[in-house]
């Protein structure tokens, strides 16, 4: 079996070296990420695998802090005469006495880089090129290790890629890599390997299989969001409730069913977190909305479609095939009443059939709710957003998820995916009605469909 790479993820006090390991390993409880100086004390290790086959070994260690004093330090050992190279150099000096008091932190960084195949050296850049990130780099050489320089935080204004691109070259440093840990662009890691593979040839077969393997994971976890909001999407448009048209007994099931909606969409919010590796309270208020995990725009509130581009229409009765009509609509529910006897009558014995107890409570004077078309596109519309925003967050994003104004109408305006329609004429096929079958071929087939459209 192939001996996994070890890398060592090293650079000065709270350059996001954590942050960076976070995103790689997509755990957001690895080490401990805050803006405060020196949080990494120790050594910690992750590995990754493919197919129970160790292919990468990845170490986080403390930041470098006074590499000026140190350089100094290392030329004062130097004796006359004397030519060791930079191993040996910092060999002795790590057997000294100053490696395990004053210079301790960077004593446990150059053990680990020496003691690895090559170390990725972490930059925030949004710093100024300064002397101390000159004598780091100067060290860090002396183990004879390949370094690929990482520049992190590269998203914002304040980002300084050309100057540091410059800085680096003269110490002859030509291959680097820009790497967001916050928001790191979708081929962030692919990237990442390849530049490692240049500088390691031995180690391409075993970076190949981990990109071909995270590759084939990005595409499962998309697919799964996308078929988790299609489940969603069939579960809300087949569900109905049928209640007398009497006293507040209306008003009351309007409101459970709201209830019950908005608890589905919590589900699928929750089932994509945990598909991206975040947690609950990884999604807070901001422009996602999120409140502690859940939605802060209410689903059936008007304002909320308006500022979606979504326009509350004349709404689709559940019954409207077998000639059911729309006499009002209230708060994102369409509420469809008894429809004209002829026109029932005259959908013939196969229509009276087909619909039963439907057609008959509806001649009984009893109403049908289900939730209109503009609600429908609303949830389509946000899931797809809050999963586009997962597929770009790191996991050491410390800030609110952020969003943007969807860019594709076709959910606001469009035609509605024919999965939709005929779920309206299943409620068997929706979770929020009793007696549900979920596992139905038909269900199944249409959820398949609908997840292509996303």
């Amino acid at each position: 079996m192939t001996k996994a790479l070890q890398l060592a993820v090293v650079g000065h006090t709270n350059v996001g070296k954590t942050s960076l390991l976070r995103t790689l390993t997509r755990d957001v409880g690895f080490g401990e990420v805050s803006h405060r100086p020196s949080t990494t004390r120790h050594v910690e290790g992750a590995r990754l695998s493919v197919a129970g086959q160790a292919l990468l070994e990845l170490y986080d260690t403390p930041g470098l802090e006074d590499a000026i004093a140190l350089l100094d330090y290392l030329e004062q050992l130097d004796r006359p005469g004397e030519r060791l190279d930079g191993p040996a150099r910092l060999e002795r000096f790590l057997a000294g006495s100053e490696a395990r008091q004053r210079f301790e932190q960077e004593a446990k960084v150059l053990r680990q880089l020496l003691a690895s195949d090559a170390g990725l050296y972490v930059i925030d850049a949004r710093e100024p090129v300064l002397a101390k990130y000159r004598d780091e780099l100067a060290t860090l050489a002396m183990c004879g290790r390949p370094l690929l320089p990482v520049l992190n935080f590269v998203s914002g204004q304040q980002a300084r890629q050309q100057e540091w691109r410059e800085a680096l070259a003269r110490l002859g440093l030509h291959a680097l890599i820009e790497f967001d840990s916050v928001a790191p662009p979708l081929d962030a890691e692919q990237r990442l390997y390849e530049s490692l593979a240049l500088l390691l040839e031995k180690a391409r077969p075993q970076l190949q299989l981990l990109l071909d393997d995270q590759a084939e994971q990005r595409q499962l976890r998309l697919n799964s969001g996308k078929r988790l909001i299609a489940e969603l999407l069939v579960d809300v448009a087949a569900c109905r409730r049928s209640v007398a048209n009497e006293g507040n007994q209306v008003p009351q099931a309007i409101e459970a069913l709201h209830s019950s909606v908005r608890q589905r969409e919590q589900q699928c919010v929750e089932g994509l977190l945990r598909l991206y590796a975040f947690r609950r309270e990884d999604a807070k208020a901001g422009e996602l909305p999120l409140l502690d995990g859940r939605w802060g725009d209410d689903l059936f509130n008007p304002e909320t479609l308006k500022q979606l581009g979504i326009k509350l229409g004349g709404g689709i009765a559940a019954g409207a095939a077998a000639g059911a009509g729309v006499d009002l609509l209230v708060g994102g529910l369409t509420l469809g009443a008894a429809a004209a006897v002829g026109a029932l009558l005259g959908g013939g014995a196969q229509t009276l059939r087909s619909y039963g107890a439907r057609l008959k409570g509806k001649l009984q004077g009893q109403r049908e709710l289900t939730v209109d078309d503009a609600v429908l596109r609303l949830l389509a519309v946000r899931q797809q957003q809050l999963l586009q925003a997962l597929q770009g967050r790191g996991h050491a994003a410390l800030e609110a998820i952020q969003l943007n104004n969807p860019q594709d109408s076709s959910w606001q305006t469009g035609k509605l995916p024919p999965a939709l329609g005929k779920a309206r004429a299943h409620p068997e096929w929706s979770s929020l009605n009793p007696n549900a079958q979920l596992q139905h071929s038909e269900r199944q087939q249409q959820i398949q469909l609908l997840s292509q459209t996303l």
